[in-house]
């Protein structure tokens, strides 16, 4: 169950469609808890399509990089519905805390890895992915270590999770036009440059708000 802390605003959560397909799951009595774990096998998929656009060769690169773009927008998507299905929906569950949030660890992961050895053949290519992957976790792990302190829990960027993912998907649909221009990789791997200095960025900014405001307590 989401609750007023630990719920990400969302603008995309007021549009027609979004609440029309999450009315239409919870109709048809699709679990909250079901819909996050399946974000984890949309990352997977995002994540293997990643892995091997850079070893498939030039022509298989950039339909691997567009179906990498549509299983991030597929985890967002999937992240988005389960906490509408839960909250609009009422079919909230006392694990539902759970499910929202961990899984969203793991797709972190399977997406950021990935994105690293996509451009194994650059400069600390593999180490950007796994540094990237492991400091997206840990903008989470200050997030939610002032929710255990009794804060409003803080999803300011400017690396936040959506930030992460659109950049990412940028990152992939540009580096299909990269494919036939210039050397491939360097994009997704300025990309990830960026992603981790965001992260840096975010984790700093997310740890001096819970220090100001337990300290103005």
């Amino acid at each position: 169950m989401e609750t007023v802390t630990a719920r990400r605003p969302l603008k995309t959560r007021e549009k027609g469609w979004a609440r029309t397909l999450a009315q239409w799951l919870a109709h048809n009595h699709v679990s909250p808890n079901g819909i996050s774990v399946l974000s984890i096998f949309c990352a997977a998929g995002a994540g293997a399509a990643l892995f091997f656009s850079s070893r498939l060769g030039p022509t298989w690169r950039p339909w691997l990089l567009l179906g990498a773009a549509a299983g991030i927008q597929l985890r967002l998507l999937c992240n988005m519905l389960d906490g509408m299905v839960a909250v609009e929906g009422g079919m909230q569950t006392k694990s539902g805390e759970v499910f929202n949030d961990f899984p969203d660890r793991i797709s972190d992961a399977l997406i950021l890895v990935p994105a690293g050895y996509a451009v194994f053949d650059q400069a600390y290519g593999p180490l950007l992915g796994w540094a990237a992957a492991l400091l997206a976790i840990f903008t989470a792990y200050v997030r939610m270590l002032g929710g255990a302190a009794g804060l409003q829990q803080s999803f300011m960027g400017p690396m936040a999770k959506p930030h992460r993912m659109f950049a990412l998907t940028l990152g992939c649909l540009l580096s299909i036009i990269e494919t036939w221009y210039i050397h491939p990789g360097v994009i997704l791997w300025i990309d990830l440059i960026i992603i981790n200095l965001g992260c840096v960025i975010t984790i700093w900014r997310r740890t001096a708000y819970v220090v100001r405001e337990l300290e103005a307590r």
